[in-house]
């Protein structure tokens, strides 16, 4: 049966309807389905301003809104800065007390997107992209957690500035060796130019890279003008449209299941990672372009959820 603070306030008008009918204590508590002891205490008075049952809180108000202020400082903290910072402002509790006090306010810990600035306008021709990407034995890591509310997502804030030349192990140069202005025409020669021979046939075509040192070197613009290839305009730290890159992250997220330890199985895994994206995949990636550019145009070239 209910105890005395189940009662609601229409349960209590009935005791009280009931007890002046002449019911007695035990007949309004089986009328209402309510504990005997229940209805005395409401009609004794003893039921109001009784004190709340369960574990008394272990953290204020005031204490709450400092740990928000800590977290809007800095959105990428740990749970254990978290809780150390807490602590210093006087606040002593655990882990999971904050890791609650946040969530109730702002979302779980989520991967940071990346900010994106507009690009230049494209004439309307075939785009055949070029990237290299970053890969080692390390890829397995997280990357950055960062604490946001729900609709914060693109917010500055909320976003990793990233640098245009991180230290970091390239494929091409766990493989075989960096890659220099030479080595990278040799690779525009006998793989790039036979697969757009085999797409586009004798079809002109727009070729689009980055700014790397080797894709930018003087040597590389007499190459593409050698060969009649016209190069997409890119300016510098453009935003990360390219598809390509989104099928970097599946084989980053592949190779975190597969944990390579040496170079070989890291090449093995790459290989294998690559190998599984299917077609359709690349063709959906290809046909989000679109959006993507209005979206950032749309932004005026602040982030986007590409």
């Amino acid at each position: 049966m209910g105890k005395t603070a189940d009662l609601t306030a229409v349960q209590k008008a009935i005791i009280d309807t009931l007890k002046q009918e002449g019911k007695t204590q035990k007949e309004i508590s089986e009328r209402i389905g309510c504990s005997q002891s229940a209805v005395s205490r409401h009609l004794s008075g003893k039921s109001v301003g009784r004190k709340k049952c369960g574990r008394k809180r272990c953290t204020t108000r005031r204490g709450d809104r400092t740990l928000r202020k800590i977290v809007e400082k800095d959105r990428f903290q740990t749970l254990g800065d978290l809780r150390k910072q807490w602590t210093e402002s006087g606040v002593e509790t655990s882990r999971a007390t904050v890791y609650r006090r946040v969530k109730n306010g702002l979302q779980v810990p989520h991967s940071p997107g990346q900010a994106t600035f507009e690009p230049e306008t494209a004439a309307e021709a075939p785009d055949l992209g070029y990237r290299e990407a970053a890969m080692d034995c390390c890829s397995v890591v997280q990357s950055a957690r960062v604490w946001r509310k729900t609709g914060e997502r693109e917010m500055p804030k909320c976003l990793k500035s990233s640098v245009k030349y991180p230290q970091s192990v390239m494929v091409w140069g766990a493989m075989s060796a960096a890659v220099s202005a030479a080595s990278y025409q040799e690779i525009l020669e006998h793989f790039m130019l036979p697969s757009a021979e085999k797409l586009y046939g004798d079809e002109d075509f727009i070729f689009q890279h980055d700014l790397a040192p080797a894709h930018s070197a003087k040597t590389t613009d007499k190459w593409f003008t050698d060969h009649g290839i016209t190069v997409l305009n890119w300016p510098a730290n453009s935003p990360d449209l390219n598809p390509i890159e989104n099928l970097w992250d599946i084989v980053k997220r592949k190779l975190r299941d597969a944990r390579p330890n040496t170079l070989d199985e890291l090449k093995a895994a790459i290989e294998a990672s690559w190998a599984s994206i299917t077609p359709q995949q690349c063709h959906r990636l290809i046909a989000s372009m679109p959006r993507r550019i209005e979206a950032v145009i749309s932004a005026k070239g602040f982030p986007t959820k590409y």
